[in-house]
């Protein structure tokens, strides 16, 4: 699951967080929370997201990370969610993306008593790409947005790290994945899975 990523001060990234600092919701958020544009993105933070605007064009959005209700909820998995009735209405018509660096997972391991704990920090990012575009789901709660990110399967070169990874577009399709008119299983072959990873200092 992805519960931190990481956006860089970039020459692609940049234009995206100057877009979303032009959104009015911009000021709506600076009531209750600070928004964040680089830097180590946590849940509940407020960051740039794509998303389409009411004429159905691209946009940027400063969007909550995490689902509000009984626990947060930071991610919904791919397989599931079209049958999930917290997020059945959001795959089909609230789709989005979250422009990322990189994302961070924490290897998952199990001790001889059976407890789960965490292990060594590694950054994960698309192959030869300077940004990795996360797959999300959207919704407005009290006038807001907020999002979570989504989880497939892993590639076989990161299974060792964690059994789930970020469900990630090419950039190519980023426009049709947020478009409420496709369909996104028509889109989940095209997903990246040749990834590159590091361990993270720090």
């Amino acid at each position: 699951m992805c519960t931190r990523f990481w956006t860089e001060e970039s020459p692609e990234l940049r234009p995206i967080v100057e877009e979303m600092n032009r959104s009015l919701l911009v000021r709506k958020w600076h009531q209750t929370c600070a928004v964040k544009s680089y830097g180590e993105m946590r849940p509940t933070d407020v960051v740039p997201v794509i998303a389409p605007n009411r004429s159905g064009n691209r946009a940027v959005f400063p969007m909550k990370w995490g689902y509000t209700g009984k626990t947060l909820l930071m991610n919904a998995r791919t397989e599931t969610a079209a049958g999930k009735p917290t997020f059945k209405e959001d795959w089909q018509k609230h789709r989005c993306i979250v422009p990322a660096s990189w994302y961070f997972e924490w290897v998952h391991l199990i001790s001889n008593d059976g407890k789960k704990h965490t292990g060594e920090k590694y950054m994960i990012q698309s192959k030869g790409a300077t940004v990795t575009w996360l797959c999300g789901l959207y919704r407005i709660e009290d006038g807001l947005p907020y999002f979570v990110i989504l989880t497939r399967e892993p590639g076989e070169e990161i299974r060792f790290i964690h059994d789930r990874m970020s469900l990630i577009m090419p950039e190519r399709l980023v426009n049709e994945w947020i478009r409420p008119d496709v369909k996104p299983e028509e889109l989940l072959p095209y997903a990246v899975t040749d990834i590159v990873y590091e361990k993270a200092v720090g």
